[in-house]
C-alpha cells in the first residue's frame, strides 16, 4: 500500500509538473512565422502547450503562474536542426571513432549529443544515420523524460551500396530490389521517422524504385544525400522529398542540377522538395585550421565526459590529418554560391548543420549554421530563422503543432539576450530553453 501511494504521489507531482503555468515576459517576440517582431511581448505556455502570446497589454497573466522576465531578451521559438549525427561528437579520427564509440553510441554518445544540443538551444532535431535499436530506444527516452533532448526524427540506418568495414551497425549495403524492398520494410516496421539513402547514384534503377516504392506505401518520406550531381538528378524524377548537404566538390551547383530542380517544382502535383544544405561543417572547420581557440572554450565541451573531452579535442590538435572533408577542394566561397542557388531555386531551405562533424560539436554547430547563413553568405537572417524554426517543422510534418509561437503549439521556446535579429551570432549563448513547457536551461 505505502509503495501504491508512494507512486500515486509521484504521478500527480508529475501531473502537476506537467500542469504548470509559465509566462515569459518583457522581451522582443519572434513568432517564426516572418511577422513583425513584438516588443515588450509576452508567452503564457500550461503545461506542454502555448496558450497565449502578444504584447503586454494583449495578454491576461494567469493567476499563480511563475513569470520569468526576458527584459532586454529575444524570445524565438525553439531551434530544429535536420542533420545531426548523434553518434558522433566531433572526433577527428573516424576511424578511432568507429572502433572505439561506435558501441557505446546508445548508452553513452547519443545521450551526450542530445543533451548538447538541447542546452544548445535546439528542441527539435532529425538525426542520420545511426544503429537502428539505439535510434529508436533515444528517441522514445527523450520523449519520455528519462533523458534531456530535443524531440527526435530519426532514419536509422543509412541504405547505401558501399558499407566500410566496421560502419555496418549503421550503414546497410544495398544489394538488389528485393534486398532494397526488405530494408525498407525492416526500418518501417521499426518506427523510423524517414528514409535516408545514400550513393544513389549507383543504385541500379531496381532497387531505387523498390526502395521508393515500399517507402511510400509505408508513408515515409524519402532523402538522400546530394553527393554527386547524379544523386540529385535521380532523386528529382523519382520524386524524392528532400536533399541533405552540398557535396560534390564542385565551386556551384551544375546548371543541370538546377534545371531539374526547376522542372520538379514546376511538375502539376509535384511533392515538395526540401533541403538542408549543412554548409557549417566545412565552413567551421576552415576556421578552426586558421584559429582553433574556440575549441579552448569550456563550455564547447562541458556536457563531455573528462575522458571523451580529452580524447576528441587531441584528436583534433592536427588538423591537417583529418580527412573527413575533401580539404581544399571546397571553400566556404563555393559553399555560399551554392546556398544563393538553393534559395533562388525557392526550394524549402531547412536548417541543418552535420553536428558531430570534425571539430562541429553539438554545442556550437546549430547557430554556427545560422551564422554562416548570414554574416557570411548574406542571407536575411529572418530567413534564416524561418529555416530553423517554422519550414523545419512544415517540412517533418508537424507544423500544426511545432516551429512557431502561438497559442496551441508545443510550448518549445528558447530566449537569448539581446537582439537576434541584428547579431544572429548571440544564439552561441541561449539563457533559456525551454521544451514542451519543461524549462531545461
Amino acid at each position: 500500500m505505502k509503495r501504491l501511494l508512494a507512486l500515486a504521489a509521484a504521478f500527480a507531482a508529475v501531473a502537476a509538473a506537467n500542469a504548470a503555468t509559465l509566462v515569459l515576459s518583457g522581451g522582443t517576440v519572434i513568432d517564426g512565422y516572418g511577422n513583425p517582431p513584438i516588443a515588450d511581448g509576452v508567452v503564457v505556455i500550461e503545461g506542454e502547450r502555448i496558450t497565449q502570446v502578444g504584447g503586454r497589454g494583449q495578454v491576461a497573466v494567469p493567476d499563480g503562474a511563475e513569470v520569468i522576465s526576458t527584459e532586454g531578451m529575444t524570445v524565438l521559438p525553439g531551434l530544429w536542426d535536420m542533420q545531426v549525427n548523434l553518434m558522433r561528437l566531433g572526433h577527428g579520427d573516424t576511424a578511432r571513432w568507429n572502433e572505439t564509440y561506435g558501441p557505446l553510441a546508445e548508452r553513452v554518445v547519443m545521450p551526450i549529443a542530445a543533451r548538447q544540443l538541447l542546452q544548445a538551444g535546439v528542441t527539435s532535431a532529425r538525426d542520420t544515420a545511426a544503429p537502428l535499436d539505439a535510434a529508436i530506444n533515444v528517441r522514445a527516452r527523450v520523449a519520455d523524460h528519462l533523458i534531456n533532448g530535443p524531440t527526435l526524427y530519426v532514419s536509422g540506418p543509412v541504405l547505401r551500396k558501399l558499407v566500410p568495414p566496421g560502419t555496418e551497425a549503421w550503414q546497410w549495403t544495398v544489394t538488389g530490389a528485393e534486398d532494397a524492398r526488405a530494408k525498407v520494410a525492416q526500418l518501417a516496421e521499426a518506427d523510423v521517422d524517414y528514409l535516408l539513402l545514400a550513393e544513389v547514384d549507383l543504385w541500379t534503377a531496381e532497387e531505387l524504385t523498390a526502395a521508393v516504392n515500399e517507402a511510400r506505401a509505408r508513408g515515409l518520406p524519402v532523402h538522400t544525400y546530394a553527393e554527386r550531381p547524379a544523386d540529385v538528378e535521380r532523386g528529382v524524377v523519382l520524386q524524392f522529398d528532400g536533399f541533405l548537404g552540398t557535396g560534390m566538390g564542385v565551386a556551384a551547383f551544375p546548371d543541370d542540377v538546377i534545371l531539374a530542380l526547376h522542372q520538379r517544382l514546376l511538375e502539376a502535383g509535384a511533392r515538395p522538395l526540401a533541403w538542408s544544405p549543412a554548409i557549417s561543417a566545412l565552413l567551421n572547420f576552415e576556421s578552426l585550421r586558421v584559429n582553433r581557440e574556440p575549441l579552448d572554450d569550456p563550455a564547447t565541451t562541458e556536457a563531455l565526459p573528462p575522458l571523451v573531452a580529452t580524447d576528441i579535442l587531441g584528436s583534433l590538435v592536427n588538423l591537417d590529418r583529418v580527412t573527413w572533408f575533401e580539404m581544399p577542394a571546397t571553400s566556404s566561397r563555393s559553399m555560399c554560391a551554392k546556398l544563393r542557388q538553393l534559395d533562388d531555386a525557392k526550394l524549402l531551405l531547412l536548417l541543418g548543420s552535420d553536428a558531430g562533424a570534425p571539430g562541429h560539436l553539438h554545442s556550437r554547430a546549430t547557430w554556427q549554421e545560422i551564422d554562416f547563413w548570414v554574416r557570411q553568405c548574406g542571407m536575411p537572417v529572418e530567413r534564416a530563422i524561418q529555416a530553423a524554426t517554422h519550414d523545419a517543422a512544415v517540412a517533418m510534418g508537424v507544423g500544426h503543432e511545432s516551429g512557431t509561437l502561438a497559442p496551441g503549439k508545443f510550448a518549445d521556446v528558447i530566449a537569448v539576450r539581446g537582439d537576434v535579429l541584428r547579431n544572429p551570432g548571440l544564439l552561441e549563448f541561449v539563457d533559456i530553453v525551454i521544451r514542451r513547457g519543461r524549462r531545461v536551461r
